[in-house]
């Protein structure tokens, strides 16, 4: 169906409600004004979608750790101490049949295993085995749940990052964060309920690009998706007030052009002129709340330590993962960090260390965090990528700048915490190679459906229409992972 054409039937039906409520527009307006001053605090609707939650939730809340660039199961998560004696055979044929690779490696003429590039060891009392890359991670294994049996159908990084978020390769569809603030409406009326960060590794050897779809709002109203918070300037664009246009100015301003949206939308019942009344309002908002948001300098020095050497420093990972804490307290719904970094086609003997040293800290910090007061139980923590990577070798072995490994799909690792999930539990198995998995399979819809599941969503009932047709975030697959929740 031509979306024009559906536009069309959705403003007669609206205007048959607004008939009768005077829309959604109209009571946003009638907020505004019935303040007594400009500044006042607005009072309180309810927001979110009716019979939402479907049945009680474990967790209200989400904060994704997204590692782009895909890390390596192989030398971080999935212990394989028979690999060793493998080193540099060839992967067996057998093995690699039917398998999907990258136009990078799919053409090699031979394919040598390569061992993990540092020491496995195990942490906490669950005897979990995590790279010794990873000590913080480690600190923390008690805490979460690692799940080795990923497996999705992407083999590049667009579409792998695009499927995890939305649920397909193709950009278009809402992202998670949307559909959870789209389902379970905003805990606070001074922040957005789904924010976005992102940053990337000091040299950025990664090259790979944040698209905004990845966190956009599809075909669902626009705002439902994430707010970008940037690292230099104003954290939004057009936060602080031009020169000259006091407070009250700007608040007088914005009442005059909410009169004149909602006349547009009683004319012509656009749900994106919903969406202009909605953003202006929270811009307003956001001038009090996100400069005080943004200020760490109040948080204990105990803090900052524990987020490690670069917290301090706008625009890193470090620092992002404690504004996510700061930003979840504050009654932000779904937060989202994108690092970037974990590309390591021909520089995993140099990079990947560092990489690990960049974000390992900063992950278990904030883990730690929310559970010292009081907020883990409540709060899934995702620590992710697009897929894994293969376990031979890419490029030339004698060359220590000229070697690594390509984009894996089949299996990888991921480890999530808080929620209601396991912590201390080892989900899934895959085979000697790091390349099958044989036991317990989760796909990028299951994990999804799961993550919905945990938020009191049943993920088949959380849908929206669009083109003739009742779309999800996990399409027409998903199945919540029981083994992996308590």
């Amino acid at each position: 169906m031509n979306p024009l054409f559906e536009r069309d039937l959705r403003l007669s039906r609206r205007q048959l409600f607004k008939a009768g409520a005077q829309g959604i527009g109209l009571a946003a307006l009638s907020a505004l004004l019935a303040q007594e001053g400009y500044g006042a605090t607005l009072q309180k609707r309810p927001t979110g979608l009716p019979g939402v939650p479907h049945f009680k939730p474990r967790a209200k809340r989400v904060v994704v750790l997204w590692q782009g660039g895909a890390p390596s199961h192989v030398d971080l998560f999935d212990y394989k101490p028979q690999l060793d004696k493998h080193r540099l055979e060839e992967l067996p044929a057998s093995l690699r049949e039917g398998k999907r690779l990258s136009t990078m490696t799919a053409t090699q003429a031979k394919y040598p295993v390569l061992p993990p590039i540092k020491p496995f060891r195990q942490y906490g009392k669950s005897g979990m085995w995590l790279s010794e890359m990873l000590p913080h991670t480690g600190g923390i294994a008690d805490d979460i749940c690692l799940v080795k049996s990923m497996h999705t159908d992407a083999v590049n990084h667009a579409p792998g990052v695009t499927f995890f978020m939305t649920g397909s390769q193709i950009p278009g569809r809402p992202s998670m964060g949307a559909w959870v603030a789209y389902g379970l409406g905003s805990m606070t009326e001074d922040l957005p309920a789904f924010v976005v960060m992102t940053s990337s590794d000091e040299k950025k050897t990664c090259g790979q690009l944040f698209y905004d779809y990845y966190w956009g709002s599809g075909f669902i109203p626009s705002k439902y998706q994430g707010v970008r918070f940037r690292s230099e300037g104003d954290p939004v664009l057009y936060l602080s007030n031009p020169p000259g246009m006091s407070p009250e100015l700007r608040r007088a301003l914005l009442v005059d052009i909410v009169k004149l949206d909602a006349k547009r939308h009683d004319d012509f019942g656009d749900p994106e002129i919903e969406t202009r009344i909605a953003q202006y309002e929270m811009a307003f908002k956001m001038q009090t709340s996100v400069p005080e948001l943004t200020d760490i300098s109040k948080e204990p020095r105990s803090i900052l330590d524990m987020y490690g050497p670069d917290v301090e420093k706008k625009g890193t990972y470090a620092h992002n993962c404690l504004l996510a804490r700061r930003l979840l307290e504050r009654g932000t719904r779904f937060v989202q960090l994108m690092h970037s970094g974990w590309d390591q086609h021909g520089n995993l003997d140099t990079q990947l260390e560092l990489q690990c040293r960049d974000t390992d800290q900063p992950s278990a910090a904030l883990v730690m965090d929310l559970k010292q007061r009081g907020m883990l139980d409540d709060t899934i923590v995702l620590w992710a990528g697009e897929f894994g990577r293969t376990v031979f070798v890419q490029g030339d072995i004698n060359n220590k700048n000229g070697h690594g490994r390509d984009h894996f799909g089949d299996c990888y690792s991921l480890w999530i915490a808080g929620g209601g999930f396991k912590g201390g539990h080892v989900h899934g198995e895959t085979d000697d190679f790091c390349y099958n998995v044989v036991r317990d399979p989760v796909g990028v819809h299951d994990m999804q459906a799961t993550i919905l599941n945990q938020l009191g969503i049943d993920h088949t009932r959380l849908t929206y229409g669009y083109q003739g047709r009742d779309f999800r975030l996990t399409d027409v697959e998903g199945e919540v992972v029981r083994g992996i929740v308590t």
